[in-house]
């Protein structure tokens, strides 16, 4: 690489630095504009960035090392990326993950001879509804067949991207959040001014004070739909009216959590509400800059915000003086680079800021220190696409329509065992049966267990179903909404296999900033592992389940609450089948009928080999 090369990109990256108020923060989007002009990036390229941006090249190295999607080597002119996350693997995904390391004589993370092909697995692509899938450059492919598996190593610029596989309203008489999504040319903001768009933002700018949007908003109950079901009203109080510094609103678009897939279709097929909502949103809280930090492997919906913004810019909605009134609003969308963790709102403000994903200790709340240590609103996509439609049709309307203490709808995504994958818009007031019933579980099988709310939910058995879907009825069941990702799985899932995913994935994404997180993490896969193939000892059991008590609450975030509630439930709620996989002291070899039919056995190529 020569810096001539690296030289030739400066008029581009000044560009970049101009949209943020500290250099440091364009560290991830200078470093993509790197890696997408020269393939890779290299130690020059570190210098180079650390001289730009003014910070140590070992500070611009921990980055580049901490993101998955930034690569110190170059890698193939096709990048196949094979989800190998739970929801996938219901599906067979590892199967076909290894049937095109066969066909292109590689391993998952080699690359072929010929440059043409490097082979990765990945955790999950939060694109459940068509798994299994992988992603081949930027685009998504799937479901893997195997005559798409084979085009995938022949022609793969021919492939299509995903369908879109939004599935309806379920005991709603009209959807709310999905009502524009199976409007054509959805995403344009001429369609969306022809169906009332920004209209809700008008009417809160021009007839409403803030205190006026803020109280219809804690009278609606909308709570905070990316898991954590904050009071939304409550939260945009706390910011302080009087600040001499300035004020910002941060989008969390980092849709990380396995089974999950809402936001990439608000953000796809419904921008400009997307954008309509921070509007009014950073009207009721003084906000006039916002970020909207997207996870970095959506690719194509980080384009159709670019270009939403840009219309919206161009008709007046954003910038200076919106209806001319005295609010202005400035949106920059900032692309991830690859880190589950970056979803905690502390460690997505870290990594706005261009460092590490590491969450921050809290007191100080983002309220009053946040981004750039000034006041910050942080909410989730499907939160604040729910504002335009309560300033429009009224804070208890809203209410209404969902259930006790949280007010709504919600998109509810359904992978696994089921007919119909894909997104459903139900009340919170539906019950998981419902859900489940509406997806359908394939003829000839019964329902074993189902994931909730992603894969951090607490697993419930298929007895306990009978639960609403709001956040305090799950809770008072002993698990979660969280992300609203519904993960079905039938009698033919090993529950072992599932917790090794579930294991796995957690060891994989954990930031290493807390020792309990770190170490514990780590230890739960490998005596899972170790279980998985056979290998594993009667007291493992009551060792995972100590480990998993010993990490809950004894960290920075709760990261490591959520890697320590599957181990908790899969083994409470099924410790009979996971005594299949030990077995006894002095007794024969551990027998799973699921995995092995009776005999255990681990062969090459089998699903189980790690």
């Amino acid at each position: 690489m020569s810096q001539l090369k690296l030289d030739e990109l400066r008029s581009e990256a000044e560009a970049i630095l101009a949209r943020y108020e500290q250099k440091r923060a364009a560290m991830l989007p200078l470093l993509r504009l790197i890696q997408e002009h020269l393939g890779f990036i290299g130690s020059e390229a570190e210098e180079w960035v650390g001289k730009f941006l003014q910070v140590a090249p070992s500070h611009v190295h921990e980055v580049v090392t901490f993101y998955t999607l930034f690569h110190k080597q170059p890698v193939g002119k096709y990048h196949i990326q094979v989800c190998d996350g739970i929801a996938c693997a219901l599906r067979q995904g590892r199967q076909h993950l290894q049937e095109l390391s066969q066909r292109l004589g590689i391993q998952p993370g080699q690359t072929t001879p010929d440059g043409r092909f490097t082979l990765s697995a990945v955790e999950c692509l939060c694109a459940c509804e068509s798994a299994p899938v992988a992603q081949i450059n930027d685009t998504y492919v799937g479901p893997l067949i195997p005559g798409l598996t084979e085009r995938l190593c022949d022609t793969p610029e021919s492939l299509p991207g995903l369908p879109v596989s939004y599935q309806g309203v379920v005991g709603l008489t009209e959807p709310v959040l999905a009502r524009r999504f199976t409007v054509a040319q959805s995403s344009s903001i001429e369609t969306y001014i022809r169906d009332e768009g920004y209209q809700a933002a008008r009417k809160a700018l021009t007839q409403m004070t803030p205190d006026q949007v803020i109280a219809q908003v804690s009278a609606s109950n909308l709570r905070g739909l990316g898991g954590a079901g904050y009071p939304t009203g409550k939260k945009w109080s706390f910011i302080p009216k009087e600040s001499t510094k300035p004020k910002f609103l941060v989008v969390n678009a980092d849709e990380g959590e396995p089974g999950t897939i809402k936001d990439r279709y608000l953000i796809t097929l419904d921008p400009h509400r997307l954008l309509e909502g921070m509007v009014i949103a950073s009207f009721a809280t003084g906000c006039r800059k916002a970020y909207i930090y997207i996870r970095g492997e959506y690719a194509t919906p980080a384009n159709i915000l670019e270009k939403a913004v840009e219309e919206a810019s161009r008709y007046g909605f954003l910038g200076k003086r919106i209806f001319n009134t005295d609010h202005g609003l400035e949106i920059v969308v900032h692309r991830g680079a690859g880190a589950y963790i970056c979803g905690e709102e502390t460690a997505l403000l870290e990594s706005l800021e261009g460092k590490k994903g590491f969450p921050r200790l809290k007191p100080p709340f983002p309220a009053i220190a946040g981004l750039f240590a000034s006041p910050t609103v942080i909410n989730n996509v499907e939160t604040l696409s729910c504002v335009p439609s309560i300033i429009q049709r009224g804070g208890d309307w809203f209410a209404k329509l969902g259930f006790g203490k949280t007010g709504g709808t919600r998109l509810f995504s359904i992978s696994g065992h089921v007919k119909k994958p894909g997104l459903y818009e139900a009340s919170h007031g539906i019950t998981l049966r419902e859900l489940i019933e509406a997806a359908g579980v394939p003829e000839g099988r019964n329902l074993k267990a189902v994931i909730p709310g992603g894969i951090s939910a607490k697993i419930l058995r298929a007895d306990e179903i009978d639960v609403r879907m709001d956040f305090d009825s799950l809770l008072a069941a002993g698990t979660m909404a969280g992300s609203a990702g519904v993960i079905v799985m039938d009698d033919t899932t090993c529950m072992v296999e599932a917790l090794w995913y579930a294991s796995k994935f957690f060891a994989h994404e954990s930031c290493g900033q807390c020792s309990p997180c770190r170490e514990g993490t780590g230890w739960i896969f490998k005596i899972v592992d170790r279980i998985y193939r056979g290998e594993g000892r009667p007291k493992d059991l009551d060792i995972l389940l100590g480990i998993s008590s010993n990490m809950e609450g004894r960290t920075i975030c709760v990261f490591a609450d959520a890697a320590a509630w599957p181990v908790q439930s899969y083994i409470t709620k099924f410790r009979e089948e996971f005594s299949a996989h030990v077995g006894k002291p002095g007794a024969d070899p551990p027998r799973c009928s699921i995995c092995w039919g009776g005999e255990f056995h681990i062969a090459v190529g089998n699903v189980h080999a790690a």
